[in-house]
């Protein structure tokens, strides 16, 4: 084989390497100016202003994906169920990708009924005990993700971005979450999850990016 050939293939298979390793980012990696803990809280703010019936984590087929998406962050959505969801997602070229692997949150049930010292302690202790973390990306499988655990640091209203306006404070969440910057056009494959006692998912996406 020419030796010319030989050194494109091999600048061919260093690219795509690189590009695979290169897609999530450190869980201290800020973006647009905000860290990941606060995008965690965005995160659970845009869940959070969803009827269920209409909600992106309830969707079973990605029909939902684009629904109040804005700004240089696209959020994938978890599930409500333990069973594996397959979802088809269009998402813009040039946007970052956040999404939960496995998370919590939680809320008062009633005025008083909750103190943010108490909700912060109680979902730290909710998903402490973690198990079978996985990200595989274009079928890249990523390792260390226990690294990635988001606790949000203060208490936070989750219906912030419901309409109408109300209020579910304080809501404290944790979880581990992962940041890739944007994918490059085409089409490519993303699969996530977590467990924790009593409670699991496994998401498999198709993003098309155009």
């Amino acid at each position: 084989m020419p030796r010319y050939v030989v050194f494109s293939l091999l600048l061919a298979i260093s690219a795509a390497g690189r590009t695979a390793d290169s897609y999530l980012l450190a869980p201290h990696e800020a973006v647009a100016g905000k860290s990941q803990e606060t995008w965690s809280r965005e995160w659970w703010q845009w869940a959070g202003s969803f009827e269920q019936s209409v909600s992106p984590v309830a969707d079973r087929s990605g029909a939902a994906c684009a629904s109040k998406q804005s700004g240089p962050v696209w959020f994938l959505a978890g599930t409500y169920g333990e069973r594996r969801t397959l979802r088809t997602c269009t998402v813009p070229r040039g946007k970052y990708l956040f999404f939960p692997l496995i998370n919590y949150v939680t809320l008062p049930y009633g005025a008083g009924s909750l103190t943010c010292e108490a909700a912060i302690r109680n979902v730290a202790d909710i998903t402490d005990d973690v198990s079978h973390l996985v990200l595989d990306i274009d079928g890249t499988r990523h390792a260390g993700l226990d690294r990635h655990r988001q606790a949000t640091r203060a208490c936070f209203n989750l219906a912030e971005k419901s309409l109408p306006r109300y209020e579910i404070y304080p809501s404290a969440a944790n979880g581990y979450y992962v940041m890739l910057r944007p994918l490059p056009p085409g089409t490519h494959t993303l699969n996530f999850g977590g467990m924790l006692p009593g409670m699991s998912q496994a998401v498999t996406y198709t993003l098309i990016v155009k």
